[in-house]
């Protein structure tokens, strides 16, 4: 039997709508795969001493309509098909509701149950250095998403700003008031 893929199933669902709207196959083509898959390796300190490397990834899949925009989630079984998928889907829902953003998502490889509130910190700003050269207000907009919150998008909000020498609050959403 074979593995279920996210990115599979997105694609031949757009393929079968394509046909059904008869939409233009150049444009098609276009979207039918993301702009940018980024991996990173992210090795972390852990309260212990030792060191541990994560998996992370952000996908941006399309900004014909705008800024990309969509969550940052920390799953263990998240891996780049997952991603992609639901940064697929985030353009299709923008373009559905007619909000200007283009779809993306970002996601690291971690059971975040498992990691203390200090580990998790540096594990999300070592994520935000790794992604930085990606994000920002004009660019990509990340948001909370599965097992991640506001604390977590006021750390790549901190993260970001200390790197840009300056408050860029437009960087996320889902921060704490």
């Amino acid at each position: 039997m074979k593995k279920y893929d996210p990115f599979e199933n997105v694609q031949t669902v757009m393929e079968q709508a394509a046909i059904l709207g008869k939409i233009d196959r150049r444009m098609f083509e276009i979207i039918k795969n993301p702009q940018r898959e980024t991996k990173v390796y992210l090795p972390v300190e852990m309260d212990d001493g030792s060191i541990r490397v994560f998996e992370g990834y952000r996908v941006q899949h399309s900004n014909i309509r705008g800024p990309f925009k969509g969550g940052i989630r920390y799953h263990q079984n998240c891996d780049l098909n997952e991603i992609k998928a639901l940064a697929t889907w985030m353009s299709l829902k923008c373009a559905v509701a007619n909000i200007p953003y283009g779809g993306a998502k970002g996601g690291i490889q971690v059971d975040p149950s498992t990691l203390s509130k200090r580990e998790l910190c540096r594990l999300t700003r070592r994520y935000t250095y790794a992604i930085e050269p990606l994000i920002g207000a004009d660019k990509d907009i990340p948001a909370p998403d599965v097992n991640t919150n506001a604390q977590t998008m006021a750390w790549v909000l901190d993260t970001y700003s200390m790197l840009h020498g300056k408050p860029c609050p437009g960087v996320v959403t889902g921060k704490p008031v």
